[in-house]
């Protein structure tokens, strides 16, 4: 019994398994089609700001993968942070932007993040605005 048990844990340990995996077929996998962005900036600095003044950038992104990129979600880390994003796919090639919106409430330093999920190989990318309201 104990050289059974042996036998089973050296076929473990040496990936035995492996004879039983199976190919998905995925077309994408198999032509090494992916999909990218490339981000123009990733952190935007306001600088000073007047309190009680919303300001925006536009993160702008290119898809520079090969596959359709979509935008899964856009997440602020505050409520004082207002997003809007392409909800269509981008194609391969096209520029697009996501525009984070702060509004500067309360004076002092702010350090917000946003953080973008999407299909690419970079499947969770984190956005950062900041500044001083003043």
């Amino acid at each position: 019994m104990k050289k059974f048990a042996v036998i089973i844990v050296i076929f473990l340990l040496t990936g035995g398994f492996s004879c039983f995996a199976q190919d998905s077929g995925s077309p994408a996998m198999a032509s090494g089609d992916v999909t990218k962005v490339t981000w123009e900036t990733n952190e935007h600095d306001f600088g000073i700001i007047e309190q009680g003044t919303p300001v925006s950038y536009d993160f702008t992104f290119t898809n520079s993968g090969s596959e359709p990129l979509i935008i899964t979600n856009v997440k602020a880390s505050c409520g004082c942070t207002a997003t809007n994003y392409p909800k269509d796919p981008i194609q391969p090639g096209e520029l697009a932007s996501i525009t984070a919106t702060y509004n500067a409430k309360a004076k002092g330093i702010f350090n917000k993040s946003i953080t973008v999920y999407t299909n690419s190989d970079e499947s969770v990318k984190m956005l950062r605005i900041k500044g001083t309201v003043q």
